[in-house]
């Protein structure tokens, strides 16, 4: 025997990662097929919803449309033998099936890792948060610290300079007197 399903449901609660995933109460698609089998019932189809977090790059929000396949048998509890008791396997309970644990497999497997809006995302900058989207030819001028010393004497002038005394390392070093 077999009966097809179709319905939309609120997603629950932490369905997802820390980076992106679906709020709870967000539609859910589900277009399902159960199928009776020896071993109980074996569940198959799709469920269809959007999946919000943040870009790694430049933190605006990400939205993926999500549509993830379903596969799980669900056990007669009278079926199970004794060898079978420490096996992941999901049980009938009361004639109900309790999807929420298979959907948060599939869909947790299925989110990016790191999400980006787009793929060529500039970021943010790395020392004043700007949008580099918003600003590509944003810059900063960065000098190395251990120049900092020169930079000093570069933007002073050399004191012998002012008076009037050759520069040292000046190829007036090397006349003898």
């Amino acid at each position: 025997m077999m009966r097809k399903l179709q319905r939309t449901v609120p997603a629950p609660a932490e369905l997802g990662t820390e980076v992106i995933g679906i709020r709870e109460g967000t539609d859910v698609e589900l277009d399902l097929r159960l199928e009776a089998v020896m071993e109980g019932v074996l569940v198959s189809g799709t469920a269809t919803t959007v999946a919000v977090g943040e870009c790694i790059r430049c933190l605006d929000e990400v939205k993926l449309d999500l549509v993830v396949h379903l596969g799980e048998l669900y056990s007669y509890p009278e079926n199970r033998v004794a060898e079978d008791q420490d096996e992941d396997r999901q049980e009938l309970s009361d004639d109900l099936i309790d999807l929420e644990p298979a959907l948060r497999d599939a869909v947790v497997s299925e989110l990016p890792f790191q999400p980006v809006c787009r793929e060529d995302c500039p970021g943010l900058c790395s020392e004043c948060g700007v949008h580099l989207a918003d600003d590509p030819d944003h810059s900063h001028e960065v000098s190395d610290p251990r120049w900092s010393a020169l930079q000093g004497i570069l933007s002073e002038g050399m004191p012998n300079q002012a008076s009037g005394a050759p520069a040292v390392g000046t190829p007036d070093d090397t006349k003898e007197s």
